[in-house]
């Protein structure tokens, strides 16, 4: 079963367990670099929940997710379409000021996400912002019916090596759902480089 047919299968315990999971302390560092009325991208976007809370905040939003199923819940619950694709599959005439990737590029494989950071930076404006995350180590595993590539600081400056993007920040974080505080978390915010 592949990642994107396990969250078909199980996108409605997946909404439940992480629709009300409060994240809003890693926003600010990504909402610092956003002008008003912004144009975000939550690329993966799972149950909607960043997605409605930038919506919230009068953003422009496109929200898109893999699974058909979570783009379904999501869309009704942010009260907007929800585009079922890929990260490669992004429509490339679009431009974004900021691209939110909360727990979604941990899903591609380790050697093809030099290509997804290229392809969603291509997106973003100049000065743009990029905000995401991963399970904090240095393996590719398959975990519950799911694939993960973990990240640490040295790999996603790998990743990003080429992209046009640059790392501004990092930061460890815990896991806020009941029961995964032992899990760590690596975030960062990437800027587009000028030209």
């Amino acid at each position: 079963m592949s990642t994107i047919e396990f969250y078909n299968q199980h996108s409605q315990d997946f909404f439940n367990s992480t629709v009300n999971a409060d994240v809003s302390e890693l926003y600010q560092p990504f909402l610092n670099h956003l002008p008003v009325n912004a144009r975000v991208l939550d690329a993966g976007c799972g149950s909607g929940r960043d997605s409605k809370a930038f919506i919230q905040l009068g953003f422009d939003v496109t929200s898109i997710d893999a699974s058909a199923e979570l783009a379904k819940a999501a869309s009704e619950y942010i009260g907007q379409n929800v585009t079922v694709c890929t990260f490669d599959q992004i429509d490339p005439t679009l431009t974004f000021d900021g691209i939110w990737a909360c727990a979604s590029l941990l899903h591609v494989d380790a050697s093809a996400l030099p290509n997804t950071f290229a392809i969603l930076g291509s997106t973003l404006v100049a000065n743009g912002v990029f905000y995401c995350s991963f399970k904090y180590g240095k393996q590719e595993r398959t975990h519950n019916g799911r694939f993960f590539a973990d990240a640490d600081e040295s790999l996603l400056k790998q990743w990003i090596k080429g992209s046009g993007l640059l790392c501004k920040q990092t930061w460890i974080t815990t896991d806020v759902r009941p029961g995964r505080e032992n899990e760590s978390w690596l975030n960062a915010i990437l800027i587009k480089a000028v030209k």
